[in-house]
């Protein structure tokens, strides 16, 4: 019979790197106390990463020593069991867009989920909730513009626009386009201008 110690650490080292470990997803195993219990103990010896209440993650072993996964594998992860949608924050979508050169030095995402903060390592992994319009087309580079778009502002959407224009390829530009029923008023009408008007 196997400790709920090595159970757990083998139901951990079953899933792929970065997926959250979830104390509700254990129970299986036995009573939240004795799984509390066990996932503190494991954090204590370092087996295990706490990366926010509830929520535990399997360090990374490399050649060089243990050290937490990549925060975008633990929030992909993280999105699909919890059936959420988590999208890069905007000043992220921008400079991947190159309409910045400004790097983020926090990682931020947007949620649809509650806004909170979870620890992997030294990093923090700031979750924020955002409005719908904001999460649109994930995983798409429409989606990025969209949130590069919020988080330039009004101001500097045209330009920003002009830019993508000569970048990005017109399917890419379309599906922009044609989430404009979504978007706020300011953006809908700088994305209109993506459209040739036939």
């Amino acid at each position: 019979m196997l400790t709920l110690a090595k159970q757990v650490m083998e139901h951990a080292a079953g899933l792929p790197e970065g997926t959250p470990l979830i104390a509700k997803e254990l129970l299986h195993l036995g009573n939240r106390a004795a799984v509390d219990q066990v996932l503190s103990r494991l954090v204590q010896r370092g087996a295990l990463l706490r990366a926010g209440r509830g929520i535990y993650v399997l360090p990374v072993e490399s050649r060089f020593g243990s050290r937490a996964p990549s925060a975008a594998r633990m929030v992909e992860a993280l999105a699909s069991q919890r059936g959420e949608t988590i999208v890069p924050h905007g000043a992220s979508a921008a400079n991947a867009l190159g309409l910045t050169t400004q790097v983020p030095m926090r990682a931020v995402y947007l949620t649809s989920g509650p806004s909170r903060r979870l620890k992997l390592g030294a990093q923090t992994v700031e979750l924020r909730h955002a409005p719908v319009w904001q999460l649109i087309l994930p995983g798409r580079a429409a989606g990025d513009v969209v949130r590069a778009l919020a988080w330039l502002g009004p101001e500097k959407a045209g330009k920003a626009l002009r830019a993508l224009r000569a970048k990005l390829p017109p399917a890419e530009l379309k599906e922009v386009a044609s989430a404009r029923a979504r978007l706020p008023t300011w953006m809908a009408q700088e994305v209109s201008a993506l459209v040739p008007h036939g």
